[in-house]
């Protein structure tokens, strides 16, 4: 049995999010289907997380279980052909019998892009959250490297999926503008249910005047959601850089410098 490993990247707007659901359109449903027409038997595929519905990928790491002797350098172009125009399989490659596209996966980076004007582009609709006051990128940062370290990060995070700990390590939250666009990336070992969101929200928060930069460690310390900023949309969101230890050195998935007119 060969353990393949896909990178793909996929603009989520039309789907609820990577998972499975009853009866809605998700992307591991649509992937383990176009997977198991070109294998010819029915596949699982892992995913390395749990993106939410209108969250897209710039880079995202699956695992499938198969059988089939084909080559991997064959398997993008014909999974390609079966999959809509708004997933896409850039690269398959076998890995070890060990590896799991979450389980294996050692660090993360989310992006959130704000498109901050005046004035709404079209162009950015379900790709950008428009926000038209003007945000201080200086505040921004100074709130976002609260955030770096290891936390408690309960106050920034949706009760829906049961974790072991709320306790992560963030290894950096950078924010930059480029003209309208600001982008605000963030590296963990791992993320909460909305953490990437609730964060952003916080950083904006910040930058609002409704809370002090430096007011954000209490905020964890204190564990209180409703102290945070809100959750912001997630049709800005991107997962946009992955961190793979197979055991003997790192191998990365990057996103390949996220823009948004793709």
């Amino acid at each position: 049995m060969r353990n393949i490993a896909l990178f793909l990247t996929y603009e989520g707007t039309a789907y609820h999010g990577w998972q499975m659901q009853k009866n809605l359109a998700t992307v591991q449903q649509t992937l383990e289907k176009a997977i198991a027409m070109i294998v010819n038997h029915p596949v699982h595929v892992t995913g390395c997380g749990r993106t939410d519905a209108g969250v897209h990928a710039k880079c995202y790491v699956a695992n499938f279980r198969t059988e089939s002797t084909i080559p991997v350098d064959r398997l993008p172009y014909a999974l390609n052909t079966h999959l809509p125009v708004d997933i896409v399989v850039t690269k398959a490659f076998e890995v070890s019998e060990d590896f799991n596209a979450i389980g294996s996966c050692v660090r993360k980076e989310y992006t959130y892009l704000i498109y901050n004007s005046r004035v709404r582009d079209p162009f950015y609709v379900n790709r950008a959250w428009f926000y038209p006051k003007h945000l201080d990128e200086t505040v921004m940062q100074a709130a976002a490297s609260q955030f770096v370290g290891t936390h408690d990060f309960a106050a920034v995070r949706s009760v829906g999926t049961d974790v072991k700990s709320t306790v992560r390590t963030v290894y950096y939250y950078n924010v930059e503008r480029k003209g309208n666009l600001i982008y605000l990336r963030v590296c963990a070992n791992g993320f909460l249910y909305n953490m990437a969101r609730a964060m952003a929200g916080t950083v904006i928060y910040a930058a609002e005047g409704k809370i002090k930069p430096e007011e954000i460690g209490a905020i964890l310390e204190s564990g209180n959601r409703t102290a945070a900023g809100p959750t912001v949309p997630p049709g800005g969101l991107y997962m946009s850089h992955l961190w793979y230890d197979n055991g003997i050195d790192v191998f990365e998935c990057p996103g390949e410098g996220l823009t948004v007119n793709i």
